[in-house]
């Protein structure tokens, strides 16, 4: 475990983490699922946790036991997209997550260089209809990376961009796939959530209103 006191770097994943934004994604695959003649449920949504987009409807189509030629892949993608942008669109600040806003007001004020990694190529979106852009330096979302979660690459090039070794940052996370990215990439990693469904991690905590002043205080 990685017990490197003073961080200087926070990297966030966006969906599950900063906004709950999981329930959109789950009723626009959802909907793609079902043209697979697959019915999603809540389960297997969380296989697709801070997966990328095309990873996700590989998924999908396993669970299904299917297969689509590359048009109709392309084609799903696309429609899973604008569904999940139309949903959206009733994103507003009160949907940050609790105790989120608090702890980017004390990294802020700590001086601390804040990231964003998330798998979402619609990440700048969201974070304008929260009105939180401006907390973050850097964005790194799913346009910017090569590889999806839990490859490394989106906190790696966060890391960099701020300009702070690996081991200098916390990456705070609510999936698999993301805290192995991170534990991949040599960071501190903090899961938010169930810690039964965890596994690799740091440090663990329910939300953000668990993770208060004083845990903060102690990473940064």
């Amino acid at each position: 475990m990685n017990r490197l006191k003073k961080h200087r770097c926070a990297l966030f994943d966006l969906d599950g983490v900063i906004v709950d934004t999981a329930k959109y994604h789950f009723l626009a695959w959802k909907k793609i699922a079902a043209q697979c003649g697959y019915e999603l449920t809540l389960q297997d949504n969380e296989q697709l946790k801070g997966v990328s987009r095309p990873d996700s409807l590989n998924r999908i189509l396993e669970m299904a036991g299917t297969r689509l030629d590359e048009t109709t892949f392309e084609s799903y993608l696309h429609q899973k997209n604008k569904d999940y942008l139309q949903l959206i669109q009733e994103v507003t600040p009160e949907d940050i997550l609790p105790g989120v806003q608090a702890a980017l007001n004390f990294l802020k004020l700590n001086k601390v260089k804040i990231g964003l990694g998330s798998a979402s190529k619609n990440a700048l979106i969201i974070l304008e209809k929260l009105q939180i852009t401006s907390f973050f330096d850097v964005i790194i979302d799913g346009n910017s990376v090569q590889q999806g979660k839990p490859h490394p690459e989106v906190f790696l090039k966060g890391s960099n961009a701020l300009g702070e070794a690996a081991e200098a940052c916390v990456v705070f996370e609510d999936s698999q796939a993301g805290i192995d990215a991170a534990k991949a990439g040599g960071m501190t990693a903090v899961a938010l959530g169930d810690a039964k469904l965890f596994k690799n991690m740091d440090y663990c905590y329910p939300d953000f209103e668990a993770l208060d002043k004083v845990v903060l205080q102690t990473l940064f």
